[in-house]
């Protein structure tokens, strides 16, 4: 495959500290969504396609280290070294509830019929929240080995996956039993999970590998070794057959996912990336850095001259909706005081 030039990145700026996780949003019926993570203790809602920035939700005491939005992507999730895990309402930035723990929140995520969240971090325990009883104690399974960096669900709410900060490999865990029934092993820590679209991969990154396993029978389909060490991977949703790395040489690089060749090397970045994510539709991918900002990739020059020309013409086509969400978020913000300001020094570089 011949490697082409990539276009110039969208640049979101807007975080003053390093930008640690990405995720997208399905496609809605008023688009899809991008949320970022950082350590400047405020998680940011973006226009997937654009980069526009909606809002910023304000209210965490410390780094926050994992964000997600739900599927209709009206309700966000954080992880905090301030040792909670937060629920936003999208669309006005309210807190809906703040779940308490007794270390920090490394990693969240939603279950895929939107009614469960799933916590983990440096308490190396898995708790399952219910969203339709808040109020609830969580459901905790088994404990971890380690301490958890990074969690996802499959099988339809079935099965959740983690990983470790500190040990290798990948943890299988049966939602009924709560007891780890299969063990993925890789030779460092994961630091990026993330299973495909369609349910047929998991996407992992360990040390300088990036490794692709059967999401149903665990065995190991594709293993590509990188030039630096490796933050984060992610496979294009659409058809499969790209995927895109990147880590410590702030480079972010698309490789053919048949062949592992790589299509192109993209530099812009000014730190380390620690997350990469592509997008619903497989039109562009997002790079978040060490430098607090977040890029945005388009895998093709059309769909990048369609971007040019919505900027030319001061994006009016973007969809109404978006612009009251961010009406509606403009002005939302939590005033932190002299005790806040001491707390988020206290745990950014947790």
């Amino acid at each position: 495959m011949e490697k082409k030039k990539m276009a110039v990145p969208l640049v979101c700026h807007g975080h003053s500290r390093p930008v640690v996780d990405l995720s997208y949003s399905p496609v809605t019926p008023d688009g899809y969504f991008l949320i970022s993570a950082s350590k400047d203790s405020t998680p940011m809602l973006r226009n997937g396609e654009t980069g526009d920035w909606i809002g910023t939700f304000e209210g965490h005491k410390g780094a926050v280290w994992s964000c997600c939005l739900d599927k209709p992507a009206l309700r966000a999730a954080s992880g905090s070294a301030d040792f909670t895990a937060k629920i936003w309402d999208a669309l006005t930035g309210d807190v809906l509830h703040s779940f308490d723990h007794k270390h920090i929140v490394r990693a969240c995520a939603f279950s895929e019929d939107t009614h469960l969240l799933f916590t983990g971090g440096f308490e190396k325990i898995l708790r399952i929240f219910d969203l339709n009883r808040p109020d609830a104690a969580p459901r905790e399974v088994d404990k971890s080995p380690g301490s958890i960096r990074t969690v996802a669900w499959l099988h339809s709410d079935q099965t959740i996956l983690s990983s470790c900060s500190d040990i290798g490999g990948v943890r299988l865990w049966d939602v009924r039993s709560g007891k780890i029934v299969h063990t993925i092993d890789t030779s460092s820590p994961v630091t990026s999970t993330e299973v495909s679209q369609d349910g047929r991969y998991i996407t992992t990154a360990d040390g300088s590998t990036v490794k692709f396993w059967d999401a149903n029978h665990f065995g190991l389909v594709k293993s590509y070794d990188m030039s630096c060490t490796v933050e984060s991977a992610s496979l294009e949703p659409k058809h499969g057959n790209k995927f895109v790395a990147a880590g410590e040489d702030m480079w972010i690089r698309l490789f053919d996912f048949h062949t592992g060749e790589e299509i192109a090397c993209n530099k812009g970045h000014h730190g380390p990336v620690h997350c990469v994510r592509f997008s619903p539709g497989g039109e562009s991918y997002a790079s978040g850095s060490e430098d607090g900002t977040i890029r945005i990739w388009h895998t093709s020059s059309s769909a990048h001259e369609e971007s040019d020309s919505a900027l030319a013409n001061g994006l009016d086509g973007k969809d109404k909706s978006v612009d009251e969400v961010t009406d509606k978020m403009e002005h939302v913000e939590i005033a932190k005081d002299e005790k806040t300001e001491e707390k988020i020094e206290a745990t950014t570089n947790a």
